[in-house]
């Protein structure tokens, strides 16, 4: 039949329509551009850059220096001419009757070669053009060209060469097959050229100096980059990593090692196309979730158009060996009349075939993960900036911990789907070719074989849509735990003093559960999908060879076997069917979230009018401006401002906590909703926020943020700062490296730091909240002059402060109250006006009064009975030895000797190899691994039963139609239909086994890192970024989750098909084993030639991920400093930094996986087309053809499988490296039990609240010195300690001690006569209480933050409210205790947050309370509140207060003066000011000092 539709002389007569039309189509629009090029309509097609390189260049270049791509373009184009030029004279001198003829048609025939000489010899002159024009692209006419050209030589190579053949088993190879060989080869080359598109030509100039046209191309990174400077051949066989693998295999790879990436793959310029794509789609169609999706498009639609074009040749090409193999049995069947050369051509065909699909999957996979990571380095960039802009209603709605969920798990699924996108396009041309080879070999059966794979894809719509649903569920879920891991981790150190981590690990779990509920949904859903997918080939065979029996079809061996390769070659696109849905659900959903992130509201760009310097004398200018954090709300924060502060102005800003002083500054910053006024800045800003942001980096590089180090510059802002004796005590001086959010620093030091790093900006405005908050009388009193009123003496400067003694020298105070500016003047006229300003006033002169009685009583007790300072016990306990230098009051120093030591360590890696603990580990988790042998043994028994049943199907099919079978055709298709169910039935084993096992053991593992994560010590938390954390428990996590199992499933899996496959070829054939075994062997090396590269490599891609989250998470922090300092390009800098940072790494694993499948393919295709002949040259009768069709339809896929079992396993050691940086962090030392049970305290411990001090000695490693020395004193029971010193002298040390965040190197301490390092965590933290420095809330309610535990009433919660200052706040907001607490508690004031940590210990009521500069951030009139509600709430309990504020501590008990980490003083306030040369009186001096001008204005307006 097929004779009779295809015949020599009849429809090969198409390709001479298809090539004169190409042809006729292609000299057509050469007219027609040339013709619009002439008249001016059209510009030349070189880009801005070489124009003017053109103009600048052209009299200089003298030399042109060919490329190879301009060479082999040439070379292919010239042959061209040749061969068809060739064949036109053949046939001129052989006639139309010759061997040359394709067509009937003599004037066809002529004329297509003719417009083809024509063609080709345009196309040479138009390759010589480009070295004239300097062009760096070749024209697109001319590639387009050249990729018409290759599709049509390649189905006349392998479409009617292959049937001529077939159809003439005789015939012997003439000129014609050769020349369209080797026109196949030409056009192959310059489809590779077109598809690059560059020239890659270059000039010598007059000084014989290279310069590339583009000037990108001079670029160091492009110039360092293997894969920009490779050949076209050396991208075709990925050999430009050969330097990479020499390196990687003789030592393992550092970060230095890696090669730079392209320019295109580059976070800067993929970012800046992106934009691009976006901005212009907003601009048309605004904004929304479609502008996103066709901007995605617009900016991988190149790349993606190629790749599909490779994907589409490799799906075609794939089908060549199937179609073949039916002509391969018959050859066997009739080896007497069949001709040995026709065998050899089915074999060269085979092999041809398989290169081409090797080379076009290769292509089009790594273009896809190429494509992948363009789209990555796209959408993380946008992602952060889009992060630094995000207004505060925006922010209360996506929290920090959502944001990176974006970063690392939403953006790698979209990313995914790129890699699956191909799939798309292949399967209906995989689909068709199927049909098509069914079609010939069983007739009308294909149809029923189209019919049930139709039905199939049918059947997981709704499952598609149900598995969408449920990823929509799990990164809901997964949102919501890492929102809180992010909360928990950056408030660690507050759940550790509360005793509250057993409630938030509980928290966590919680999370977890229901997250895991998600994933179980989702696993059994896609383990049901594999199950009827897996079983769809062998459904659709039975189904097809049934409907074969009415119908008449024959079913003989090769038709058989034919059709089981077709089968067997959908079960690549039905397979992958399941993973395509899925990705394309998970994809769906992800880009859902992201779009709609990128969508969200943004800061006002418009709120502030900036305006030069000279255009007016105010610096800032507030007109009838109307402000709110929630422009919803009836209340605008901050109403009916009217403010002009000429420049130079020192303007004060005080209040009660909440009444708008920060919003004020907030609104001069843009960063507040403004609806309605005018706002207006002339001039830079700098900005101290009240809670200080610190990088992580050197104290140097945190005060430049980004200037130039100017030396004597540095060295006034520093000693202004009050900070040149801080860099005295620090190891490495200002060099020393900050931990995250400056956690080992203390309060002061942080401060002092964001206010050094403002005065160096030397900016015109200065905004300061509240900037001597944290810091002691003398060094806030230092600033104070030095700074503000010194270096910053000319500059405008507005500044929230609380502590009244420094309002007379402002220019202009403003007084807050309800968002209003109640009142605005000097110092006297304010006292004057009596309404509000003199409350503020009062409480303070209260405290200075209380302060000077207490020194006055002081001093009249000295000068009466001066001996008795000598008598009493508790008198100061000075150490004899020398001073020495210390770190700060948290870990901060080294070793003098390593001054390069740095507290944040470079991230933990492995080196060499996954060990092999760490996959027994894995494998052993779920009942000690029963459960695996069962998955293999499912497995194995699915393959047994599929070979058994192909082996049937070929064994007892009759060899030729006119062969009789040797069983009934009904009994041979039951016997097949039974074992394809068997197989079926063991698929839905595996798949369940799998995914409850992969489950199963990814919950075990998290479990066991959480637990580790919350028992780790603070100094674990303290040297380790919290990037580092959320890696492992986002990304890693999720690769344990949904991938870890099916990797390590797959390797199992193809090494036991690729067992099968070779019994099966080796029973045809044993020689077989001849070639395979050293085949075999060479993969190996391969392998493990390649594995050192990539596992480092992967390495080194798992930790730069980190450094991207943790930039981020600071960035976001830190935002509203960022923008004020208009520093925001620099930090996308940084960021695009880091994002390539991880590109560089992340490409070369892709890459070297191409690398390394390549090889393995080729050395495949060695070993089947080494079957192949085998089987031609064997003598007739040695071997049975049905059985050696079976061998080849098996070696068929055995280059996919033996690149897939190499593929899996290095995929899976890259993926194990997640259970191994997880097994890491499962095995950090933990801090002391939680709870010891033969050393518990008494239930009413402590009672009477005494702490002793014997001989302590703490310091935070052994290698550093000791922070505390020898402290040896008692807190006697019931008394109020007032501990105080200098910034660093080791208060919050003491403190830390206390509650055991730090253990005593030397020494202990006993509460009421229990030695605490004797209990466990948790019964003395839990029975202790504090009120930390920095205030921390969680994301929930109010009663949540104050009541995380559930132990206390409504009634009691509002009666600690009240006390704190806080009842009249809550109960104007209609959700009462039920009022919102956004993450940080940012939608409250700092002040407003230290109450709330008051009423947190209000209702703990503890009989022992330790105040960490409790209430720094309050106004003296709120601190006087709380200072009596202090003192009657705990009146006979124990209360150790660290305190800046002198009059918190002067009607103490006892104060304890700590200096260098020693006892300088211990005593009462009384005796200690008796001694005027005591510490504690050079303190209160200070302090009276700095509101002796305070006091005689006071004084004079009352």
């Amino acid at each position: 039949m097929m004779d009779m539709l295809i015949t020599r002389k009849g429809w090969p007569c198409l390709w001479e329509h298809v090539s004169i039309a190409m042809e006729v189509g292609f000299m057509a629009f050469i007219l027609i551009h040339s013709g619009l090029k002439w008249i001016g309509v059209l510009r030349d097609s070189r880009s801005a850059d070489e124009d003017e390189l053109k103009k600048h260049d052209d009299d200089d270049l003298t030399v042109t220096k060919l490329s190879i791509s301009y060479f082999i373009s040439l070379s292919c184009c010239v042959l061209m001419v040749g061969i068809h030029c060739f064949v036109i004279s053949l046939m001129l001198l052989s006639g139309s009757s010759s061997s040359l003829a394709r067509c009937d048609s003599p004037v066809r025939m002529f004329s297509a070669e003719i417009l083809q000489v024509l063609s080709w010899g345009i196309a040479s002159f138009a390759v010589t053009k480009t070295r004239k024009k300097k062009l760096v692209r070749f024209p697109w006419l001319l590639r387009s060209w050249w990729l018409c050209s290759f599709l049509l030589s390649t189905a006349v190579f392998l479409a009617f060469d292959t049937h001529f053949v077939s159809a003439k088993h005789n015939i012997s190879l003439g000129f014609r097959e050769f020349s369209d060989f080797t026109s196949l080869l030409a056009s192959l080359l310059l489809l590779a050229i077109s598809v690059r598109g560059k020239t890659d030509l270059c000039f010598l100039s007059s000084n014989e100096i290279a310069e590339p046209l583009l000037k990108c191309e001079t670029d160091q990174h492009e110039r360092e980059s293997l894969y920009g400077k490779a050949t076209l051949f050396q991208r075709m066989n990925f050999s430009w990593l050969n330097p990479l693998f020499s390196v990687g295999y003789k030592k393992p790879l550092e970060k230095d090692d890696i090669p730079e990436i392209d320019v295109k793959d580059s976070a800067r310029y993929c970012s800046l196309i992106f934009g691009e794509r976006l901005k212009s789609t907003r601009d048309r169609e605004g904004a929304g979730n479609t502008s996103f999706y066709k901007s995605v498009c617009l900016f991988v639609w190149r790349k993606a158009a190629i790749n599909a074009l490779f994907a589409i040749i490799n799906a075609g090409t794939a089908y060549i060996g199937p179609y073949l193999i039916n002509d391969f049995v018959e050859f066997l069947t009739q080896r007497e009349i069949q001709s040995l050369k026709y065998g050899y051509l089915l074999a060269i065909g085979f092999l041809s075939a398989k290169i081409v699909e090797t080379v076009t999957q290769r292509q089009w996979i790594f273009g896809a993960r190429q494509l992948g990571l363009r789209l990555r380095a796209a959408l993380i960039s946008h992602i952060y900036q889009k992060g630094i802009l995000l207004s505060s209603q925006s922010r209360q709605s996506h929290t920090s911990g959502e944001i990176i969920n974006y970063m690392s798990v939403d953006v790698q699924r979209i990313t995914d789907f790129i890699w699956y996108m191909n799939t798309i396009w292949m399967l209906p041309i995989q689909i068709t070719a199927a049909i098509y080879i069914l079609q010939t070999h069983l007739g009308l059966g294909a149809f029923a074989a189209l019919a049930t794979t139709l039905a199939v894809m049918a059947c997981n719509i709704p499952l598609t849509r149900m598995q969408r649903r449920y990823q929509s569920d799990i990164m809901n879920a997964k949102d919501d735990r890492m929102k809180a891991t992010s909360e928990i981790l950056k408030n660690m150190k507050i759940l550790k003093l509360q005793a509250w981590d057993n409630q938030f690990l509980n928290k966590v779990k919680s999370l977890r559960k229901k997250e895991y509920h998600c994933l179980w949904k989702s696993l059994r859903l896609q383990a049901f999908t594999t199950f009827i997918l897996w079983g769809a080939p062998t459904l659709i065979s039975v189904v097809t060879f049934s409907v074969c029996l009415p119908l008449g079809v024959q079913l003989t061996a090769g038709g058989v076997l034919s059709a089981l390769a077709t089968f067997q070659m959908l079960q690549g696109p039905i397979f992958g069917l399941p993973d395509l849905l899925s990705v394309i659900a998970q994809c769906k959903v992800s880009a859902d979230r992201v779009a709609s992130y990128l969508e969200k509201g943004e800061i006002q760009r418009d709120a502030v009018e900036y305006s030069p310097k000279d255009e007016t004398d105010f610096g800032v200018e507030i007109e009838n401006g109307t402000f709110s954090w929630e422009p919803d709300s009836n209340r605008p924060t901050l109403s009916e401002i009217e403010l002009k502060v000429k420049r130079g102005m020192k303007v004060a800003i005080c209040g009660a906590v909440g009444t708008g002083k920060s919003s004020l500054l907030s609104a001069i910053l843009g960063e507040i909703q403004k609806l309605s006024g005018t706002v207006r800045v002339s001039g830079t800003q700098a900005y101290v926020p009240q809670s200080p942001w610190i990088l992580s980096g050197t104290i140097r590089e945190n005060i430049l943020f980004g200037s130039i180090h100017e030396p004597e510059k540095y060295e006034r802002t520093v000693k202004a700062c009050a900070l040149i004796k801080d860099f005295e005590l620090f190891a490495s001086g200002d060099l020393t490296e900050i931990g995250e959010r400056g956690i080992n620093m203390s309060g002061g030091q942080k401060q002092r730091i964001q206010i050094a790093r403002a005065v160096y900006q030397d900016a015109d405005i200065y905004l300061l909240d509240d900037p001597f908050s944290a810091v002691d009388a003398h060094t806030g009193r230092q600033l104070f002059e030095e700074c503000l009123m010194g270096l910053l003496k000319d500059k405008t400067v507005l500044y929230v402060t609380h502590q009244v003694e420094f309002l007379p020298a402002a220019d202009l105070i403003l007084v807050m109250q309800n968002g209003r500016i109640m009142q605005a003047g000097k110092f006297g006229q304010l006292l004057k006006q009596n309404i509000g300003f003199e409350v503020l006033v009062g409480a303070h002169n209260e405290a200075l009064e209380s302060i000077l009685s207490v020194e006055k009583s002081s001093r009249n007790f000295k000068d009466s009975s001066p001996e008795d300072e000598s008598k009493d016990d508790n008198r100061a306990l000075i150490a004899e030895t020398p001073k020495t230098q210390h770190e700060s009051e948290h870990n901060i120093s080294t070793e003098k000797k390593d001054k390069e030591a740095k507290l944040v360590k470079d991230e933990e890696t492995e080196k060499g190899g996954i060990g092999k603990e760490v996959y027994w580990a894995y494998l052993t988790t779920v009942k000690h691994g029963i459960l695996v042998p069962f998955i293999i043994l499912a497995q194995s028994s699915f393959q047994g039963l599929q070979i058994a049943s192909n082996y049937w199907m070929a064994w007892a099919s009759p060899p030729t139609a006119d062969s009789q079978p040797k069983l009934g055709m009904d009994r041979i298709l039951l016997v097949y239909s039974l074992l394809a169910v068997g197989s079926s039935f063991c698929v839905l084993v595996r798949t369940i086994l799998v995914a409850l096992v992969g489950l199963w053991t990814a919950e075990n593992f998290f479990s066991k890192m959480l637990h580790s994560i919350f028992r780790a010590p603070m100094a674990f938390f303290d040297s380790t970024p919290t990037g580092r954390i959320l890696n492992r428990a986002s990304t890693d996590q999720s690769v344990l989750d949904l991938e870890i199992a099916i990797r390590l499933g797959w390797c199992a899996f193809s090494i036991i098909q690729i067992l099968g496959t070779i019994t099966v070829m080796s029973q045809v054939a044993w020689q077989v084993f001849v070639i395979f075994i050293p085949v075999a062997a060479v993969c190996v090396w391969y392998q493990r030639y390649y594995t050192p590269t990539a596992r480092e490599l992967a390495r080194i891609s798992g930790v730069q991920r980190a450094p991207i989250l943790h930039h981020f998470a600071e960035s976001i922090a830190g935002a509203t400093t960022i923008r004020a300092f208009d520093q925001r390009e620099r930090f996308i800098n940084s960021n695009l930094a880091l994002i390539d940072n991880h590109s560089r790494p992340w490409f070369h694993v892709i890459s070297s996986m191409e690398w390394l499948s390549f090889r393995l393919n080729l050395l495949s295709h060695f070993v089947f087309v080494f079957s192949l002949v085998l089987l031609v040259t064997l003598p007739e009768g040695v071997i049975n053809p049905s059985i050696a069709g079976l061998g080849v339809t098996y070696g068929l896929n055995l280059n996919v499988l033996q690149a897939t079992v190499i593929w899996n396993i290095c995929n899976a050691e890259n993926k194990m490296i997640s259970v191994e940086r997880i097994i890491q962090y499962s095995k950090i030392a933990s801090e002391a039990p939680l709870v010891i049970e033969d050393c518990r305290p008494p239930d009413n411990w402590p009672d009477a609240g005494t702490i002793s001090f014997r001989d302590l000695q703490v310091r935070y490693a052994e290698h550093f010195p000791a922070v505390l020395r020898n402290i040896t004193c008692v807190f006697p029971g019931g008394k109020k300690i007032g501990v105080v010193g200098r910034t660093g002298s080791g208060k919050s040390t003491l403190i830390q001690a206390i509650f055991r965040i730090v253990e005593p190197s030397q020494g202990s301490i006993i509460i009421d006569d229990v030695d605490i390092s004797k209990i466990g965590l948790h019964d003395l933290r839990s029975r202790l209480s504090i009120i930390p420095q920095d205030p921390a809330l969680f994301d929930g309610s109010v009663r949540g933050n104050l009541d995380p535990l559930s132990q206390y009433t409504d009634g009691e919660i509002w009666e600690a409210l009240e006390k704190c200052q806080l009842g009249e706040v809550l109960r104007t907001k209609e959700e009462k205790l039920d009022a919102p607490v956004v993450e940080n508690g940012e939608n409250w004031s700092v002040g407003q947050r230290q109450l709330f940590c008051l009423g947190r210990v209000l209702l703990k009521k503890s009989n022992i309370l330790v105040l960490d500069e409790a209430t720094a951030s309050v106004d003296s009139a709120t601190d006087g509140v709380i200072q009596k509600i202090i003192n009657q709430e705990f009146k006979e309990r124990t209360v150790v207060t660290i305190a800046h504020r002198i009059h918190t501590v002067i009607e103490s008990d006892l104060v304890l003066v700590l200096t260098d980490g020693r006892i300088e003083e211990f005593d009462s306030p009384a005796k200690l000011l008796e001694r005027e040369d005591s510490s504690f009186s050079k303190l209160i001096k200070e302090y009276s000092v700095r509101s002796q001008s305070f006091s005689t204005l006071s004084t004079l307006h009352n």
